[in-house]
């Protein structure tokens, strides 16, 4: 359907104009355009400045039209007299005449909208709303930078003027700046191109300057934490090397045990006997009188004498 729009439209070289003015006849993604896209551009971009001039003129005149004259009120005016006549006539038709006029003049048939008419404003509402669509997701993507940055721009002012201004000053600012920007950039655009291209290398400088002081910042700091880090890792290690050094562990305390020889020590042993140390020795026979203290002990008393009776 998106194909076979800019048929049913005349324009003559569009593809040639679309291909020479930079107007893409697919999006980044590769969906085809709709033909709104043609004419828009065609319109904005003042190639035919009569059309674009008229299409101007038309819309500001609507604005103002909307916002200074009654016609809501005109068209329910409009509406309420076209009855009434209707009413009057039929009335009197029939009073007079004894027929109404406006009911003998009805046509055999109601006037109906073709199918192919019906179709052909469905594709065309179905043709701009697509263009809505498509434009709104080709800016919050980032299609085309410079669109987004003045759609960003444009929608930040409102958001500000909307504030102070009513909507229809906002709409007529808006148009005239979407009809006139184009014009002026196309009426100075060698002049403004400078200016971009001297806008652009200036920040390309500023962009260059802050990348290499982030970059020697980086560089600094990097070299700061490496101090850092070279000086705790060296504590670090004398903390843990040093008390290992100092202290051996079990099997090095072991070999060196087995390696040291062993001195023999004096021993205190038993004092050597002397002869002093001994009890003298009986000079007399002690078996006699052992024998003697025997026999006391296993002597028998002597029974005591028997009193007289």
């Amino acid at each position: 359907m998106a194909e076979s729009a800019p048929s049913d439209i005349p324009h003559t070289g569009d593809a040639d104009r679309r291909s020479t003015n930079g107007s893409p006849e697919k999006t980044a993604p590769g969906q085809p355009l709709t033909h709104y896209h043609s004419l828009v551009y065609s319109l904005l971009s003042w190639e035919r400045p009569q059309t674009t001039a008229a299409s101007y003129a038309s819309v500001v005149a609507m604005i103002i039209a909307g916002r200074y004259l009654p016609l809501l009120r005109w068209a329910l005016k409009l509406l309420y007299i076209s009855l009434g006549f209707t009413a009057i006539v039929e009335v009197s038709g029939r009073a007079i005449f004894g027929r109404g006029l406006m009911s003998n003049s009805r046509p055999r048939k109601y006037y109906t909208i073709p199918k192919d008419t019906v179709e052909s404003v469905l594709e065309d509402l179905e043709q701009l709303m697509d263009f809505f669509l498509i434009e709104f997701q080709r800016i919050l993507f980032v299609e085309n930078l410079s669109y987004t940055l003045a759609t960003f721009s444009a929608a930040l002012t409102s958001y500000w003027l909307v504030r102070f201004l009513p909507l229809w000053v906002l709409a007529l600012i808006g148009v005239t700046v979407a009809y006139l920007g184009p014009l002026f950039y196309l009426s100075n655009k060698e002049f403004i191109d400078e200016q971009i291209n001297v806008l652009q290398e200036m920040i390309n400088s500023h962009a260059r300057e802050v990348k290499e002081m982030a970059e020697a910042q980086t560089s600094q700091a990097t070299g700061i934490v490496k101090h850092y880090v070279g000086e705790y890792r060296a504590k670090a290690h004398e903390y843990v090397v040093t008390p290992l050094a100092h202290s051996a562990s079990p099997k090095q305390k072991q070999e060196h045990i087995l390696d040291t020889p062993v001195k023999a020590e004096p021993q205190p042993g038993p004092a050597a006997i002397e002869h002093p140390d001994f009890p003298a020795a009986p000079q007399t026979e002690l078996l006699p009188q052992f024998r003697e203290d025997t026999k006391e002990e296993h002597a028998e008393p002597a029974p005591e004498p028997v009193a007289a009776m």
